[in-house]
């Protein structure tokens, strides 16, 4: 038994003995290729967002193509105000986000979304006007339209077409009691 594990002869086994462990290991162990996004319908939160604040609330009509929503929450913002933030993993797999409030002053809501309080120029999506705003660090684009009851923001890693293709699909919900 000692000649096994003696030596050049004892290295060479117990090498041998680990390296087909972890090719069993390699060839077992299940092989994840397959992209996996979670879903998350938010339907509820916006319909609960509704019910929560004085005015009509935005979202989107439908999803955009090959989209996944895969975020959404009712946050609390500044003074008070209600925030409602829905998540997506865009088709280009680069983050979007939408979100909106009430929040007074309008300016601090849309310059804490985008990182920046710095207009970089105008977009035109729907027939409305939109503010760009663009923070080159983060690689973070944000499209801003200042209504006023509400505070849109169309926020992300997402190119300047998909963010608009976002923000162009937004539709005011009728308010719900």
């Amino acid at each position: 038994m000692r000649r096994f594990t003696d030596g050049f002869y004892g290295y060479a086994v117990a090498l041998f003995i680990c390296l087909a462990g972890a090719a069993a290991f390699v060839l077992i162990a299940p092989q994840g290729r397959d992209e996996h996004i979670p879903r998350r319908d938010y339907s509820i939160t916006v319909a609960n967002f509704s019910h929560d604040v004085p005015y009509q609330v935005w979202a989107p009509r439908q999803d955009p193509a090959d989209w996944v929503p895969n975020s959404n929450r009712i946050a609390k913002g500044q003074n008070g105000a209600q925030v409602l933030y829905l998540g997506y993993a865009t088709a280009k797999r680069e983050h979007a986000m939408f979100a909106q409030s009430d929040e007074k002053p309008a300016a601090e809501f849309a310059n804490r979304m985008a990182n920046s309080d710095k207009a970089v120029g105008t977009q035109e999506i729907g027939g409305q006007t939109w503010e760009r705003r663009f923070r080159e660090d983060k690689d973070q684009r944000t499209l801003v339209r200042a209504l006023p009851d509400v505070t849109l923001v169309v926020t992300g890693t997402a190119d300047w077409p998909e963010l608009a293709e976002l923000a162009g699909l937004l539709q005011q919900r009728p308010k719900t009691s």
